[in-house]
């Protein structure tokens, strides 16, 4: 396609995510609280006043109110565009970098999952049994797609998830989290098993520097989050993973 025909789908792309990344926002507040997502409509954290429809347009919203709320001028979190242009940005960046294709869509949305969960996990260290369904239906879709590939898909499925359930068995739980195990094993159905592996080396090899500065800078917990380090290692692994994997083969001459 030429420059002329992909730069107005790029912003459409981008819009769509930006708007996708305002649901994300509900998800990330509401589902540690056990509140329903779909059914009760927006309203402000502080005054509890329900939201017109001006008041929820992504980024827009914010900046016009001067992120506070129209009712009761409480401060809003700057986590509300931050999350809808962070959104936006990974959908752009997963349709350059991998093409518009259906892939791609499902790529897209669990860049979305993937999202949620890390700021969700890294507040509750939990990550939600219903984001690893979510993933766990694009594996299966994406498995369905490239059904000649059906056997990389259930090898990515048990890759990591059997070596993390063994340390859960045998550190009584204390070596890593369940919801990590499920979150490697819904991934790997997705992606397959050669990125799985990588995702997974480079959230261990991201996570452990990065939460060691935080230690020692911040007084952050010994316990560590793993959800948001692996989801970084899962966005590197389905952008560039291919990439990573060859050159690394050429270099040890394999």
């Amino acid at each position: 396609m030429t420059n002329a025909i992909l730069i107005p789908i790029y912003i459409i792309v981008l819009l769509y995510g930006i708007v996708v990344g305002s649901f994300l926002n509900v998800c990330i507040y509401r589902i540690p609280k056990k509140e329903n997502i779909a059914i009760v409509r927006s309203h402000c954290m502080t005054c509890n006043h329900q939201l017109k429809w001006y008041d929820n347009i992504p980024l827009l919203s914010w900046m016009m109110l001067g992120g506070k709320c129209r009712y009761c001028k409480a401060p809003i979190s700057p986590q509300y565009p931050i999350i809808e242009a962070s959104n936006g940005l990974l959908w752009l960046l997963v349709a350059i970098v991998r093409g518009l294709s259906v892939d791609t869509l499902l790529y897209a949305l669990l860049f979305s999952a993937l999202l949620t969960l890390s700021v969700i996990d890294f507040r509750t260290y939990e990550i939600p049994a219903g984001i690893n369904i979510f993933i766990l239906a694009l594996g299966l879709i994406m498995t369905v797609l490239h059904y000649t590939e059906w056997l990389d898909h259930l090898i990515g499925f048990l890759a990591v998830s059997i070596p993390l359930y063994i340390i859960i068995i045998v550190t009584d739980g204390r070596g890593i989290g369940g919801g990590d195990m499920k979150l490697m094993a819904t991934a790997g159905l997705l992606i397959g098993w050669k990125l799985v592996v990588l995702a997974f080396a480079l959230g261990c090899i991201i996570g452990a520097p990065v939460h060691m500065i935080r230690m020692k800078l911040s007084g952050a917990d010994r316990v560590l989050a793993m959800g948001p380090y692996l989801s970084i290692g899962i966005l590197i692994s389905v952008l560039w993973g291919e990439k990573l994997i060859g050159w690394y083969l050429n270099m040890a001459g394999i």
